[in-house]
């Protein structure tokens, strides 16, 4: 194609961390369309194999785009940090002109006619919206498949999934069809899908990074967020995505500048307390808590003191208040849907569990769990009043066969419900604050994990500094690519 780089060329400009790319591209040694040019030989090439980029705009289209910022950046004008990034927003968020199919035939012709918040800021940042990244139906479920556009396969094993919620976007990354990523997580949705493609997600606080303004009074269980390949790259696309707006009264005012500074800091002496199955209670396939622990020896290497900690707390309660919640949650948004007998029959099993288990629920028995969520965050603050950090696996099984909807067992033990498999991430999504999945490793068919870092309440900037020295001592992304970059 005319328009095309080179191959070789393509390979290095999508190479490029996003933010070496973007000091390329302001110092007029990349162009936009080059750029632009380069992602999308790349998305043709690898796309087709996974299937991560879904609604995807016009090749000319997007070249023209890219074209008209070149030519901002020549009359000495940058739009932002992303300006000249190819971006694909997630299926669950809406981007202007995108249908927000939400992986359902019910969804896929609505087109949105605003942005989410968090996509205002990435546009104004100078990012140019390409299409979507993939995700379950509706959201739900840590594995990335819908009756639209059927399954994102993982980036190192297509025969595996890719995770999820936030599958497509995990996959793209890896994959360098994306410089960086937004996703969203409730029950893991940016952890899991990072672990199990070897790229980073933080789950932020509540009120970090905004999305819609439908639900503006009550918290939220999940919260949208960023992924990266590079905690320094992590960091900037958070400090695009966070900030108040007096639209969303429960956002937070911290200047998001905080995390575009140096992240450099000497771990000597920081205080983790390693979770691992909680004491048994969580089944953990095999593999995955002795990679975590190569992970935290890594932070003994740098001088951090770890040491093996008890929640202190019962994690079936966590759990079972959790189901009430995100019953009551996910429920109500699906419940219009689930009364049109004509439109019930389009939602999965698991999205009309979801229905029926809210059906059940009484205001009383929010109330009650509110409750104990609240004497749960009072308990980890005591947690975090002994150690900086707490870590657990992001994940407690390696990637599965993509055309296995879940997992029913995990070692031996089986599973009740269909994200009973990933109730590793719960404790941290019912304390509202913020994690960071870095990746540990892969096991012996080559599969990759990871391990959250789990920070006090606003704590963000810690995580990040934290997870820049443990990439600083392991380099996973760099030391593991797919095969099929090379391939």
């Amino acid at each position: 194609m005319p328009d095309a780089v080179s191959s070789a060329a393509t390979s290095d400009i999508v190479a490029l961390d996003a933010i070496a790319l973007s000091q390329a591209i302001h110092a007029r040694k990349l162009s936009c369309v080059e750029v632009m040019a380069a992602f999308l030989d790349q998305i043709e090439r690898l796309n087709p194999r996974v299937n991560a980029i879904v609604a995807q705009r016009e090749r000319g289209d997007l070249l023209k785009e890219a074209a008209v910022l070149d030519a901002e950046l020549a009359a000495g004008h940058s739009r932002g940090w992303m300006h000249g990034f190819p971006q694909a927003i997630k299926d669950l968020s809406a981007a202007k002109g995108f249908a927000t199919t939400q992986g359902s035939p019910l969804f896929k012709d609505i087109i949105a006619q605003t942005d989410a918040i968090f996509v205002e800021r990435m546009k104004a940042a100078g990012s140019i919206i390409i299409g979507k990244t993939n995700t379950p139906e509706f959201g739900l479920g840590s594995q990335t498949f819908n009756p639209v556009f059927g399954a994102t396969r993982n980036a190192y094993d297509q025969s595996k999934t890719s995770g999820g919620s936030s599958g497509g976007a995990a996959v793209a990354l890896a994959l360098r069809m994306l410089p960086v990523a937004d996703g969203s997580d409730h029950a893991g949705s940016l952890r899991n899908p990072a672990a199990f493609n070897n790229v980073l997600g933080l789950r932020p606080s509540y009120g970090r990074v905004l999305s819609g303004t439908d639900e503006v009074f009550i918290p939220q269980l999940g919260v949208a967020g960023p992924m990266a390949r590079k905690t320094r790259d992590l960091a900037a696309l958070l400090a695009v995505q966070s900030g108040y707006d007096p639209r969303v009264p429960m956002s937070l005012r911290e200047d998001p500048a905080a995390f575009l500074g140096p992240l450099e800091r000497d771990v000597t002496g920081l205080k983790i307390g390693w979770l691992g199955d909680l004491g048994g209670h969580l089944p953990m396939e095999e593999g995955v808590l002795s990679l975590c622990r190569q992970g935290l020896a890594a932070f003994e290497g740098m001088g951090a003191i770890v040491e093996d900690v008890a929640l202190g707390f019962d994690p079936e309660a966590i759990w079972q208040a959790w189901l009430t919640l995100r019953a009551w949650q996910a429920g109500s948004g699906l419940a219009p849907v689930y009364a049109d007998p004509a439109r019930r029959d389009l939602l999965k099993p698991e999205a009309r569990w979801e229905v029926e288990q809210g059906l059940k629920v009484s205001a009383f028995e929010v109330m009650q769990a509110s409750g104990l969520r609240s004497r749960w965050y009072q308990h980890l603050h005591g947690l975090f009043g002994r150690y900086d950090i707490l870590v657990l696996p992001s994940a407690q099984v390696f990637p599965f066969a993509v055309e296995t909807p879940w997992p029913r067992e995990v070692a031996g033990r089986a599973m009740d419900t269909y994200h009973r498999w990933m109730q590793v991430v719960i404790p941290v999504t019912m304390s509202g604050c913020p994690a960071l999945s870095v990746p540990v490793g892969f096991n012996a068919a080559g599969l990759p994990m990871g391990m959250q870092l789990w920070g006090p309440n606003q704590s963000e900037l810690l995580l990040l500094q934290v997870a820049q020295a443990y990439e600083d001592a392991t380099g996973w992304v760099d030391r593991r690519r797919p095969g099929l970059l090379d391939g």
